[in-house]
C-alpha cells in the first residue's frame, strides 16, 4: 500500500515517492525519480528520470524538471518557472550527460522565472517572477530582471531585509548579519 496520493489522470513510474506526497492531474513522474516526503507536485507537471527532490517541496503547475535539476528541502516553484538542462540545445544531438543545476533549501523561484542550467540558487534565496537568472544566487538574495540581479535580501520567512551597520531582524526575531554581500543568520 502507498503512503502517498497519484490522481487518477497522472503518471508515476517512480518507486521512490515519500510519505504524504501528492501528485496532481496529468503530470508524468518517470522512473529513477526521488521525491521527498510532504510534497505537491501540482497539474500538468513533467519530471524526467534522474531528478531528486527534497522534502516539503512545492512544485506548482505546469512546470517541467529534467535530469540533472537537484531540489533542496522545502523549496516553492512558481507556476509555470522554467528549468533547463542543456545551454546549447539542438534536435536530435544528444549530449552524454546534462548539465547540472541545484536549488538550495528554503529557495522560492517566482511563476514564469527562467532558470538556466549550470546555477546554483542559494539557501532561502527568492526569483521574482519573470527573471532570467544566468548566475548562482546567493543565500537570502532576492534577484529580479533580465537578467536576474541582486536587489536585496530576504528572511527565512521571505520578507525583505533592511540592515542598518551590517545588522538586520526580521518579525520572528531571527537575526542576520551582511558582509561583502553574503548574508547568514547569528
Amino acid at each position: 500500500m502507498k503512503n502517498y496520493f497519484v490522481h487518477d489522470t497522472a503518471i508515476c513510474e517512480s518507486n521512490s515517492v515519500g510519505k504524504d506526497s501528492k501528485i496532481w492531474a496529468f503530470s508524468h513522474v518517470m522512473s529513477n525519480v526521488k521525491i521527498g516526503t510532504d510534497c505537491n507536485i501540482g497539474e500538468h507537471c513533467f519530471i524526467e528520470s534522474g531528478v531528486k527532490i527534497g522534502n516539503r517541496v512545492t512544485v506548482k503547475n505546469g512546470i517541467a524538471i529534467w535530469d540533472g535539476v537537484e531540489i533542496e528541502d522545502e523549496v516553492f516553484l512558481g507556476p509555470y518557472c522554467v528549468l533547463t538542462n542543456d545551454m546549447f540545445p539542438r534536435s536530435k544531438v544528444y549530449k552524454l550527460s546534462n548539465i547540472r543545476t541545484k536549488i538550495k533549501n528554503g529557495a522560492s523561484i517566482g511563476a514564469n522565472a527562467t532558470i538556466i542550467c549550470g546555477v546554483e540558487l542559494g539557501s532561502y534565496c527568492m526569483v521574482g517572477a519573470g527573471s532570467v537568472v544566468n548566475k548562482n544566487v546567493p543565500d537570502f538574495a532576492l534577484v529580479v530582471g533580465v537578467p536576474a540581479k541582486v536587489i536585496g535580501y530576504v528572511s527565512l520567512e521571505g520578507e525583505k531585509l533592511v540592515f542598518s551597520n551590517g545588522k538586520a531582524m526580521d518579525s520572528k526575531g531571527n537575526k542576520y548579519v551582511i558582509e561583502n554581500g553574503i548574508v547568514s543568520i547569528i
